[in-house]
């Protein structure tokens, strides 16, 4: 089974890659400025189709007769058009007053006898010439034959004995009463109506109107069964001779008036034709109808002629204009977010910031119009106020969704300039614009200003609660604003619609938070501090393989995030991106100063090899960060904290060892790079030396710190390590300062208690177990190898030859005795 579907998959796959690589490969050919224009004007062509679409919504209410008017009507132009419905009532009218058409045929009755005659005599005849043929031809039964209804066999019981005159008269008498008078078929019996018109084929020119009840005339079917009746009377004639007399007679009796639907007809749409069409003529700016009005016959016909007006004339002038204002919109938000000023929260460039901005107004534009629709069915619904108000369903509507979605991945000034923008746009759809543009830019506030930073998913939740409270209040603002009465049903459907706008608002953003966060790789607060949660796979394995590793990358992190605070940075990022910013040490972890507790493995290894190890932690850390999937702002953390600085004592020691002759590559020496990007990457490359250098300062006091501190940010400098992000001078000098206070925070003496002396010096190396105390020590902070390019390389210290744990006080005492 899974070889089939791996078999099935295979050409799907492929099938699907060579679609995309179709539809990719001229997209790839066009420029990043053609890439934007395409995309502005599908923005603006679709969100327009949206707000015009004729399935959402018509431009005018749906009413009818006795119907109170929602809002106030007023007739868009000039208009005068033909009133279809009402002219094609008068018509009808017109056809109806016009009497069916009937075609009469007088004297059936005789015609009928006259048949009926023809075919005895016939058969009389017949029957004399067989009595008078030969016995011997006999044989040849000549038959009888029966030229009227009814076949050989009426005819042979009608020439099985002689009937006398008298019964020949009565027979004849009986088909005569039943086929006189005005006999219709039962068909046309639907037709009738109270007056007539009878066209007589004997007087062509006499069409006479007549009344004709029911009883001037007979059913084809009761002057037949009349026929029967009379020939049963008969009392000379057997019932079988009735019958056969029946079968005979019956089809001469036929109807004498017919129903002529041709003629009819004609006569009706001749009349129709020649009436009059009536003409529905209003003047531009007419009011055809105030909100509040009762709306009646002439008012709805007046209505009508707006909808046809609307759904018929200027259509593409229409689609036109919006298209035009759409599109002035849109060029204002682009200009807005180009311009919008300096963005600390925000990690996406202006043309992605306008793609997220351009998606979701798109989807609130989808969302508001359907919705709309919905409110409208909703209230078509219902028959009893204010159910049948489709305002009030209306606000139900999620208005602030656009703008709260937009606070959660961007920042506020952006996402309040969506929600007036969603709400511009809820003013060209709504069927109330002033009301449902306020409702909607008041909501879309709330939800910007009404959230704080969002660093759990229940600020989706909070900021829904809060929005629909918000919405609840305006709802019956608007009412009061409107002028219309308080009424208790009123009042709480809207305030439940607007507490359900604030469900709606939160549920919808929860659905396209991921979404979006995916879509455009957006690293929120939620999903930063998802990440530092250190039961993952790679902090854990940080944790157990490199624990000094581990505790300097959460020092540097507090360093970081305490120094972005101080110049506007991305704190929260920058915390996180120190967790992983080491984490190819994980590799070799013991070929790192932070995680030695004993002889340096560097000692044993050429210079170009270990240059080689401690390098690789940067590329390796990247190949891993990626292969776990982490963000890509996460992942720039790794190369960019240490930019393309030298490993100069490395480098030094590797040219001093070299033979004669014997060339050393620089560039093996140095990190790949690239430079700090941004902000919080700089930062970092900052924290992370300064924090080395201090945990190597075996007094920490806040001169020797403040002395490292600025030695590392000159050297930084010097190197032209940022020259590729913005960070200015004054920044830097915020940086500085905070740096040195957090280090002597972190670094600070200790409280000397009562009874404990502490030792008067301090060995030049610690080779304590805890971690804590792991690595170099130096008591003169001029001593630390930190690099030309701010780099601290504890690694390069060559510790073979320092003194032992027992040897170090007393070289610390024979030095202070040589001073």
């Amino acid at each position: 089974m899974s070889n089939r579907l791996k078999n099935f998959r295979s050409p799907v796959e492929t099938f699907l890659k060579n679609a995309w690589t179709f539809v990719r490969s001229p997209v790839d050919k066009l420029s990043s400025s053609q890439k934007f224009w395409i995309g502005f004007a599908f923005l603006c062509v679709v969100t327009t189709i949206l707000i015009n679409n004729p399935f959402w919504r018509s431009s005018v209410d749906q009413y009818k007769v006795d119907d109170i008017a929602r809002e106030s009507i007023i007739s868009p132009a000039d208009i005068s058009i033909t009133d279809e419905e009402e002219t094609e009532r008068i018509r009808q009218v017109a056809r109806e007053s016009i009497p069916p058409i009937f075609t009469y045929e007088p004297n059936l009755e005789e015609s009928a006898v006259q048949s009926f005659r023809s075919a005895w005599e016939n058969l009389q005849r017949r029957a004399d010439r067989a009595v008078q043929t030969p016995k011997d031809a006999v044989n040849a039964k000549p038959g009888i034959v029966w030229t009227g209804a009814g076949g050989e066999e009426v005819g042979e019981i009608l020439a099985s004995r002689k009937f006398s005159a008298n019964e020949l008269e009565a027979i004849t008498r009986v088909l005569r009463e039943n086929s006189d008078g005005y006999i219709y078929d039962d068909k046309d019996r639907q037709y009738f109506q109270e007056l007539i018109t009878l066209n007589d084929r004997q007087k062509p020119d006499q069409q006479p109107v007549l009344q004709f009840p029911e009883n001037y005339s007979t059913a084809l079917s009761r002057a037949r069964e009349g026929l029967k009746t009379g020939l049963s009377q008969i009392i000379s004639l057997s019932p079988r001779e009735v019958e056969a007399f029946y079968a005979a007679l019956a089809p001469l009796i036929k109807p004498s008036i017919v129903y002529d639907s041709v003629a009819t007809n004609n006569a009706r749409e001749i009349i129709a034709r020649k009436t009059t069409p009536v003409t529905i003529s209003l003047k531009r700016g007419q009011t055809v109808v105030r909100e509040g009005d009762t709306i009646t016959e002439s008012a709805l016909s007046q209505i009508s002629a707006i909808k046809s007006y609307s759904s018929s004339t200027r259509q593409v002038n229409r689609f036109l204009g919006l298209l035009a204002l759409v599109s002035a919109l849109f060029w204002v938000a682009w200009k807005f977010i180009l311009h919008r000023g300096v963005v600390p929260r925000l990690v996406l460039s202006e043309e992605k910031t306008f793609a997220l901005f351009g998606f979701i107004i798109v989807s609130q534009t989808a969302i508001m119009a359907i919705s709309f629709r919905l409110a409208e069915f909703t209230a078509a619904q219902n028959i009893k106020a204010p159910l049948n108000d489709p305002t009030l369903w209306g606000f139900a509507i999620p208005f602030a969704f656009g703008s709260l979605l937009m606070t959660l991945l961007a920042d506020r000034r952006t996402a309040l300039f969506t929600g007036l923008f969603a709400a511009l746009i809820a003013g060209l759809i709504a069927p109330r614009s002033l009301e449902f543009a306020l409702y909607a830019a008041i909501t879309s506030a709330v939800a910007v200003y009404g959230i704080g930073r969002y660093r759990s998913r229940q600020s989706v939740t909070i900021a829904g609660a809060l929005v629909g409270l918000a919405s609840a209040a305006v709802t019956v603002a608007l009412i009061a604003f409107t002028q219309q009465p308080f009424i208790l049903n009123t009042i709480l459907l809207a305030v439940s619609c607007g507490l359900a706008s604030g469900v709606i608002t939160a549920a919808v953003t929860a659905v396209f938070l991921p979404f979006c966060e995916s879509l455009f790789g957006i690293l929120t607060d939620v999903k930063l501090l998802e990440l530092s949660n250190a039961d993952l796979p790679a902090l854990g394995q940080l944790a157990l393989r490199a624990p000094g590793t581990n505790q300097h990358s959460h020092a540097v992190g507090q360093l970081t995030e305490d120094a972005c605070r101080k110049v506007g940075a991305n704190g929260l990022l920058a915390r996180i991106g120190a967790l992983y910013h080491d984490i190819g040490k994980t590799a070799a972890p013991e070929h790192f100063v932070e995680n030695q507790s004993g002889r340096n493995p560097h000692d044993k290894l050429k210079p170009a090899q270990s240059a080689k190890i401690i390098i690789s932690h940067v590329t390796y850390g990247t190949k891993l960060a990626k292969e776990m999937g982490l963000p890509a702002r996460i992942v720039d953390f790794i190369p960019q904290h240490h930019g393309t600085r030298t490993l100069h004592y490395f480098l030094k020691k590797a040219q001093a060892e070299a033979k004669e002759g014997e060339e050393v590559v620089e560039n093996d020496f140095r990190y790949p790079g690239p430079k700090p990007q941004f902000k919080e990457a700089a930062i970092m490359m900052i924290a992370d030396s300064c924090e080395a250098a201090a945990r190597s300062l075996a007094e920490p006091t806040p001169e020797n710190i403040r002395f490292i501190v600025t030695k590392i940010i000159d050297a930084i400098l010097s190197d032209d390590q940022l020259d590729e992000c913005d960070l200015t001078l004054r920044e830097l000098t915020q940086i500085r300062e905070s740096m040195i206070k957090s280090l002597v925070a972190i670094y600070h003496s200790r409280v000397e208690y009562p009874g404990y002396t502490p030792p008067t010096s301090l060995p030049t190396i610690n080779v304590e177990a805890d971690s804590e105390e792991r690595g170099m020590r130096f008591v003169n902070p001029a001593d630390i190898p930190i690099s030309k390019g701010g780099e601290v390389e504890d690694e390069a210290i060559d510790r073979s030859h320092q003194p032992n744990a027992e040897e170090a006080p007393k070289a610390e005492q024979s030095s202070t005795a040589k001073k």
